[in-house]
């Protein structure tokens, strides 16, 4: 396998496994169990920084000018990077507001 595509199915499962956390957040959230909620938006966003990294990876090699050669594979990743980053805003903004309906 080219390191490429290494780098892109690194992309994946580190941003696949944040964005799974990050709704295991909200649902934790659910039952009232902020604690554990906490727990996994850390979790979720240690594992989103490792393919963050592997992304970055990709942007240096083409500042290089190291060509990146763009086919459905990055594109997938890509997509999936940005799906876990708006999921854990939306995570961050549903523990919120259970937090507060628990309060009144």
């Amino acid at each position: 396998m080219e390191e490429l595509e290494l780098l892109c199915f690194e992309i994946i499962a580190n941003v696949g496994n944040a964005r799974s956390l990050y709704i295991e957040a909200i649902r934790a959230a659910k039952t009232g169990d902020f604690e554990k909620a906490e727990l996994l938006i850390k979790e979720g966003e240690e594992s989103f920084e490792l393919g963050h990294k592997a992304h970055a990876n990709l942007i240096v090699k083409e500042a290089n000018g190291e060509p990146v050669k763009v086919g459905v594979l990055l594109l997938h990743a890509e997509d999936q990077l940005m799906s876990a980053e708006g999921f854990k805003i939306i995570a961050n903004e549903f523990i919120d507001l259970y937090k507060k309906l628990e309060d009144k």
